[in-house]
């Protein structure tokens, strides 16, 4: 028998751990102070679902005040430490809510079962866009919907995209993989929907003040 086994976890399941836990907590905290900023957007964003929704990384649940009362939500957490948060919200607004561990490459749910996939600050952490973006496609139905907000890359050559590459390593390493200078315009343009249609917008945050909001349809 190994110490690691009589101990139980590694010191690196422990840290990893730890920053999952802290990484939670800070979203359960901040969440609303960025929501104020998107408020409006998210509004307007998700005025009209209906049917199987499927939420990628839901986090806390700031975007669960948004939701009708009569969708079937499906939420796919990989951080268990966000479940409480999300389970208290979920009580507080009277919603039911399923939800499944899973992560943005691999979605727990059938081919062609979902009506709309929704995705809030997510796209800029997962570690392969262009495989999460296939995933979404192979689980929305024909017609069906993907609405997303995401913080982009500013434009290059500017004092900010410098800034953005130049701290990448370390915003990676606090927030939870997160990419401040990710394209991801240009993955979901390439991805294979049949439309897609976004609107850029500045959110007057530092570092990922660059914004996209928009829909794309399979």
């Amino acid at each position: 028998m190994t110490v690691n086994q009589i101990i139980g976890d590694s010191p690196n399941q422990i840290s990893a751990s730890f920053g999952k836990r802290f990484f939670a907590w800070m979203m359960a905290q901040s969440s609303g102070t960025y929501d104020k900023i998107v408020s409006e957007r998210k509004r307007s964003l998700f005025a009209n679902l209906q049917g199987k929704v499927l939420e990628i990384a839901p986090g806390t649940g700031p975007n669960l005040p948004y939701y009708p009362k009569d969708i079937h939500w499906i939420g796919i957490e990989p951080n268990p430490h966000m479940h409480s948060y999300l389970q208290k919200q979920a009580e507080k607004l009277s919603l039911n809510i399923d939800l499944r561990i899973g992560n943005a490459e691999w979605l727990d749910a059938e081919d062609n079962s979902i009506d709309t996939v929704v995705s809030t600050l997510v796209l800029c952490s997962v570690p392969n866009i262009d495989y999460t973006l296939q995933a979404i496609l192979r689980v929305l139905k024909p017609g069906g919907r993907f609405l997303f907000i995401e913080h982009v890359a500013a434009p290059q050559g500017s004092l900010l995209r410098q800034l953005q590459s130049a701290i990448n390593p370390i915003w990676k390493a606090i927030g939870d993989g997160c990419h401040p200078d990710r394209e991801t315009w240009i993955s979901l343009e390439n991805a294979g929907f049949a439309s897609v249609n976004y609107e850029r917008f500045d959110a007057q945050l530092p570092i990922v003040s660059p914004h996209i909001i928009g829909v794309a349809t399979k």
